[in-house]
Order: C-alpha cells, then sequence, then structure tokens
C-alpha cells in the first residue's frame, strides 16, 4: 500500500525557495488552495536565525475568524515525514501545526497562532 505523503499550507515564508532549499534541501512544487475561515495577521520574530533566512522579522500568522467568509490564500506542498519534522524546526513557538481543511477539500497541516 503506498502512503500519502503528509501535505503543508503554506502563506507565508514556507514559500520562498531560499527558504525551502535552507530547510528541505530542495525547492518544493505545490499548487494554489485557500485556508478558509481564517484571516491573517502579522507577527514580530525575534528568533535570529529565523530573521536571518527569511530576511525579516515580521512573519504573517493565520488564526480563526469570525466570519466563515474569511480566507487566507497560500500554496499546498507535498512533504515527506522528515520535511515536515524540519518545517517543525523552522517555526518558532508562536506557531502550532494544526490539521485543517483547505477549500479544494484536502486536509493539510497549517502553521497558525499557538
Amino acid at each position: 500500500m503506498i502512503r500519502a505523503m503528509p501535505l503543508l499550507f503554506s502563506y507565508g515564508t514556507l514559500r520562498d525557495p531560499a527558504v525551502q532549499r535552507a530547510n528541505f534541501g530542495r525547492e518544493l512544487g505545490g499548487h494554489a488552495d485557500a485556508l478558509p475561515g481564517y484571516t491573517m495577521g502579522l507577527l514580530e520574530i525575534t528568533e535570529p536565525a529565523v530573521i536571518a533566512l527569511s530576511g525579516t522579522a515580521h512573519h504573517p500568522v493565520v488564526a480563526p475568524s469570525a466570519n466563515p467568509t474569511d480566507r487566507v490564500e497560500g500554496m499546498v506542498f507535498e512533504l515527506t515525514d522528515e520535511e515536515l519534522v524540519a518545517a517543525d524546526g523552522y517555526e518558532v513557538s508562536d506557531y502550532r501545526r494544526a490539521l485543517c481543511p483547505l477549500t479544494s477539500g484536502a486536509q493539510a497541516w497549517v502553521y497558525v497562532a499557538a
């Protein structure tokens, strides 16, 4: 039996090819999708290594919205289990990984506000 690879929905710095190469050793192929029922804000990052890699101290962060028509646009990537662990290591403690339904009907891991 073939096991499906984990899906990761990214709306922020994990879409950056340089960030992908640094964390996964490759650039990811993906496709556009959206996260319904969420809104996006900004979070100030204080981790020097993350700031150096991303080039900014202000990263987007999503949180559930009271308005069900809100949505956040982004990209869906297939990762290996090891790459998902690497993504966990990149994200700071202000984020937590949650399994969320996307507009396409797929379920993907998303880094949301902790």
